[in-house]
């Protein structure tokens, strides 16, 4: 069983930054593939970004490329999210999740664990 906590969400002004923190435990990290997920209110979860056990493959959402940049610290067992230049749009609840090696990518239903999530709010 893997635990997953996310922090960092809060409320920040159009333009500023957050960085998310998802801290992960029962597991080691190295062997999991991790990803980020938001919901909007009345909106899908959608894809926001993943990472390979090892950190050698990187997947981020075209909406966010370029502001968004995921990380993991497989000694810390904690995966980050960046997020620079935030836009109103980017106002959502953001999972951290896990699933197997080599597997999940951008496919919600392939993630085993979640965590309970962190609110971000984008004030324009």
């Amino acid at each position: 069983q893997v635990q997953l906590v996310e922090s960092g969400g809060g409320l920040v002004q159009a333009g500023g930054s957050l960085r998310l923190s998802c801290a992960a435990s029962g597991r080691t990290l190295s062997m999991l593939d991790m990803g980020w997920f938001r919901q909007a209110p009345g909106k899908q979860r959608e894809f926001v970004a993943g990472i390979r056990g090892s950190g050698s493959r990187i997947y981020v959402v075209d909406s966010v490329k370029g502001r968004f940049t995921i990380s993991r610290d497989n000694a810390k067992s904690t995966v980050y999210l960046q997020m620079n230049s935030l836009k109103s749009e980017d106002t959502a609840v953001y999972y951290c999740a896990a699933g197997p090696m080599g597997v999940p990518g951008s496919r919600s239903w392939a993630y085993d664990y979640w965590g309970q999530g962190t609110q971000v709010t984008v004030s324009s």
